[in-house]
């Protein structure tokens, strides 16, 4: 071997050596002292054993700050490259708070947009594993324009491939919006912060005093705030959560979502559905027992199971191929539709749109939920939200009204009227403009106030108006409905429309982009 070429290996060997300690022994130490794993062992966890390839490992810092000449790294803080999770290739990149801080620089920004550039030409899913303090200062407005950039193909991507950001550790100012972008946000818990202006700025502009727990922590943004998708316990967690998310999702936009073999019988019936729905309409059930009786194996992957409580949204498979999920949720506000439940289900419906899962809605729904701060909060607009996302969907959807279809909340939730499928009723539900109660104080008001016993009167005149307005049947008799069926064959007959409904194919008309109301 001649003496240059040992020169270059050592070379290589020695930036080999670098770029993998990273920002050093100390630095690593701490991070696991704060209860975090490293950029690399978190690829680790993601990805198949031995896949991971990695790009961009010898990049360096391009600021020609004076402090910073002899501060370069290989890598530059941020880990990219592409490997296999269950066996389907994925990019990922991963910020390394050892280096830096884990700031962002235009060199780091240039790793990033390169795997995204990669993802979309080859149509696979991009992971980001966030963990960064934010912009280079040094760098100046290059670091602002990395931010950018990258922000600009979070939104090319959007709707072609899928993806997902795992915030685990801080995440502040401007870098927030790249996850806010992606389809799915995932946090750790007391480890992973995010927000706009951090506690110490809050407290000089507005004198109110917070913690970063309190003001962007994982519980905070997935009950409160709703950024968060997934509030997880811990890093390992968080990964493990999205290699299962990642199950139930096409590649991109043109591939079908992946199947995956069930013993579970598509003929199976669930008797306990029978007795499920009380017989008191006002009475609450668990819609989770619903979803988990018809679902293959009894398995829901709810999304967003932190925050608006009186929707669900989630992933299942019925006779192996995945399904959304969206379904009102009796125990909670007795599943009305409020903003955050609109806002919710309509992110989540349009998500399945956009990478052809079919969607799956069960309907227990009272109608909107009244009062002074929905209506001053926007929820005509809100709630147009999820009317607008189930209209624009041209994946298979599939209906199930369990009970309570009421007013303008049963055109929204996925109604025959704005190209729903199928649509099945059990013959518990009730489809009606109102409720019986309301109702009869309405349509049969002067025969109460004329009546010896109002009580007496209002009660038989409820079941006049169930009898006459609020079933199942006058709604399939008008083709509303295409059939009342028996909870118990609710999995059977699901699992046989998905199977017809595979070669359907639906369009809406030509146009740059619709104008959803935001």
């Amino acid at each position: 071997m001649t003496q240059r070429r040992q020169k270059i290996l050592d070379r290589l060997t020695e930036l080999n050596a670098q770029a993998l300690a990273g920002g050093g022994v100390e630095r690593m130490k701490k991070q696991h002292e704060a209860g975090k794993l490293t950029a690399r062992e978190r690829i680790e966890l993601l990805l198949d054993p031995g896949t991971f390839i990695e790009m961009d490992r010898f990049v360096t810092h391009r600021c020609t700050d004076f402090d910073m000449q002899d501060k370069k790294v290989p890598g530059d803080g941020v880990v990219t490259g592409h490997g296999l999770c269950d066996g389907r290739t994925i990019f990922v990149f991963a910020q390394d708070f050892t280096v830096f801080g884990g700031s962002l620089s235009g060199a780091f920004a240039e790793k990033i947009c390169k795997i995204m550039d990669l993802a979309l030409k080859t149509g696979a899913p991009v992971i980001g594993l966030n963990d960064s303090g934010g912009a280079r200062i040094q760098e100046g407005v290059v670091s602002l324009a990395g931010y950018a950039e990258i922000f600009w193909r979070n939104v090319q991507a959007s709707g072609v491939i899928p993806q997902i950001s795992l915030v685990l550790g801080p995440c502040a100012g401007g870098a927030v919006y790249s996850p806010a972008i992606t389809d799915f946000v995932l946090m750790t818990d007391k480890t992973s912060f995010m927000f706009i202006t951090g506690p110490d700025v809050i407290k000089t502009v507005t004198h109110e005093t917070v913690t970063q727990e309190e003001l962007g922590g994982a519980l905070r943004h997935a009950t409160t705030s709703g950024v968060a998708h997934f509030a997880c316990d811990d890093e390992r967690h968080a990964i493990a959560c999205t290699r299962e998310l990642l199950s139930f999702l096409p590649s991109n936009n043109v591939d079908q979502p992946p199947r995956k073999p069930t013993t579970d019988p598509t003929s199976r019936r669930e008797p306990k559905l029978a007795t499920l729905v009380p017989d008191d309409p006002s009475k609450p059930y668990d819609m989770h027992e619903v979803i988990r009786a018809v679902v293959d194996d009894g398995w829901f992957f709810e999304v967003h199971d932190h925050y608006a409580r009186n929707i669900l949204c989630g992933f299942a498979r019925l006779d192996g191929s995945p399904v959304g999920v969206v379904g009102n949720q009796p125990a909670v506000l007795a599943g009305c539709l409020d903003i955050d439940a609109s806002v919710k289900a309509a992110r989540f419906v349009r998500f399945c749109d956009c990478f052809n899962i079919p969607l799956v809605t069960f309907v227990d729904v009272p109608g909107f939920l009244p009062g002074t701060a929905q209506e001053y909060g926007g929820i005509i607009r809100h709630g147009a939200k999820l009317l607008y996302a189930y209209a624009e969907a041209t994946v298979p959807k599939l209906t199930v009204i369990t009970r309570k279809a009421y007013g303008g909340a049963y055109d929204v939730m996925s109604s025959k009227h704005i190209r729903g499928d199928i649509n099945f009723a059990w013959p518990t539900a009730e489809i009606a403009v109102m409720g019986p109660d309301g109702a009869v104080n309405i349509v049969y008001r002067q025969e109460l106030k004329n009546a010896a016993d109002p009580a007496l009167a209002k009660a038989e005149y409820a079941e006049k108006y169930r009898d006459t307005f609020a079933n199942p049947f006058k709604a399939a008799e008008l083709g509303y409905v295409d059939e009342v069926i028996l909870p118990e064959d609710t999995r059977p007959r699901l699992c046989a429309s998905l199977r017809m409904l595979s070669g359907k194919r639906d369009s809406n008309p030509p146009k740059k982009h619709g104008n959803i109301p935001l």
